[in-house]
């Protein structure tokens, strides 16, 4: 072989490790770029995850609150529907008793008529 060939070939094959050696850079800088973005997007998503589970603590003390009243107020209202209902049945049986008391009224009124009838 001549030389010059050898040198050819020498050139070329260091042209070649060159573009290569510059490929596997520019490849490496691309995935540190990736790297950092996702890096910056994740500390994003865990700032806002921290910020969410501090405002869920925040809102667990209330929640308690609002279903503590919740359940007083529904026995609350459980009572005043008992007392209710008892006042409905105090009502008809005070209703019953005018009634009664009404149909006495009219036998003894008839009773009376009929005696003063016979005076």
């Amino acid at each position: 072989m001549s030389a010059i060939a050898i040198i050819a070939i020498v050139v070329v094959a260091l042209i070649i490790l060159a573009l290569v050696a510059l490929y596997v850079r520019r490849r490496a800088e691309r995935r540190q770029v990736l790297r950092e973005r996702l890096a910056s997007e994740a500390a994003g998503h865990r700032q806002e995850a921290d910020a969410h589970a501090t405002r869920a603590q925040e809102l667990g003390p209330e929640a308690d609150a609002l279903r503590r009243e919740a359940t007083e107020q529904g026995a609350r209202a459980d009572r005043e529907v008992a007392r209710a209902e008892q006042l409905d049945a105090r009502a008809t049986l005070a209703e019953q008793r005018i009634s009664h008391e009404g149909q006495s009224a009219g036998r003894h009124d008839e009773k009376a008529a009929e005696l003063e009838e016979k005076l």
